[in-house]
């Protein structure tokens, strides 16, 4: 993973439901802008033009297990998908988005 990529940090133990994950994304990625808070939209962040570098970035998710437990195992696993889906391994790898779980 490149090194000069930008990281945004989000802390799992705040995190306890989708709403709370699209708030801490808000607050991170897009800088307050106003988005549609749903998982289409998330896609659109990922893809670029909300305001995320454009070469990529890291997301660090720290405590992630707590939000697995908070925010269930169904919810969370639909968040990963999403980001690897536009990770290196992913479909849409060109937009360089990796995601880190601590």
């Amino acid at each position: 993973m490149p090194a000069q990529l930008k990281s945004f940090i989000i802390e799992g133990a705040w995190i306890d439901s989708l709403d709370a994950f699209y708030e801490e994304i808000e607050k991170k990625l897009i800088n307050g802008r106003k988005w549609g808070r749903n998982l289409d939209a998330l896609n659109d962040i990922l893809r670029g033009g909300f305001g995320t570098p454009d070469e990529g970035f890291r997301l660090i998710w720290r405590d992630h297990e707590e939000s697995r437990k908070a925010m269930g195992e169904t919810d969370f696993n639909t968040l990963i998908e999403i980001f690897r889906t536009h990770g290196p391994d992913g479909e849409e790898r060109e937009d360089n988005i990796h995601l880190i779980l601590e």
